[in-house]
């Protein structure tokens, strides 16, 4: 069986000094992987064992199976997570960026409106910008919840558990969001999702 957990698309000190090689070494080795290596213990001999990762989230839905769809969820969000980092990030442009000066005003307007949202998130959770009947919004989930399988498109997320910046920022996470919005997004990640979305809206 091969692991639900993805793999990085960059080096692990390749985000510093927004994100440390240390944040990498325990947020994506250890907790990233202690979430995908209890999904595989969890699902193995059982119904899910040869399902992908969202058709797992799907079914332990339906079936009420919390610690599976916990796992399953969190492993999700997590290697979306990673996609939506890129070293050279920060500013967007073309279709997602018309998209996002459309819905915020400014691309200014929309990393307060994020960051707003990322600091007024009580406890553990995540901020999304997702596409919603064609229109961008951006959503906050607690815990392991995620939009996937709703009718929410994400299109880039932030992880706010504190293990995700505390090595880094302490009990900053304003900075954290903001070196996240000024210097990590993925944009083209993000213009990616939404090409994939209105292609599939078109066929």
């Amino acid at each position: 069986m091969t692991s639900k957990q993805c793999e990085l698309s960059f080096e692990r000190e390749a985000l510093e000094p927004y994100m440390s090689r240390e944040t990498l070494l325990y947020h994506y080795d250890k907790h990233h992987k202690g979430y995908a290596d209890k999904l595989e213990t969890l699902i193995k001999g059982t119904e899910y064992e040869n399902l992908d990762l969202e058709s797992i989230i799907e079914v332990a839905r339906q079936n009420g199976d919390i610690d599976v769809l916990n796992n399953a969820a969190q492993t999700w969000n997590h290697n979306f997570f990673w996609r939506s980092l890129s070293p050279n990030g920060g500013k967007p442009d073309g279709a997602i960026r018309d998209l996002v000066e459309k819905q915020f005003n400014s691309v200014d307007d929309f990393k307060n409106a994020f960051r707003k949202a990322a600091t007024g998130l009580f406890g553990s959770g995540w901020v999304w910008l997702v596409i919603e009947n064609g229109e961008l919004r951006i959503i906050t989930s607690v815990n392991a919840e995620t939009p996937l399988g709703t009718d929410q498109t994400p299109l880039l997320t932030l992880d706010v558990w504190e293990h995700a910046y505390y090595v880094d920022y302490r009990n900053r996470r304003a900075a954290f969001a903001d070196a996240f919005l000024d210097n990590l997004v993925n944009w083209k990640f993000a213009a990616a999702n939404l090409e994939m979305l209105r292609s599939q809206q078109a066929a």
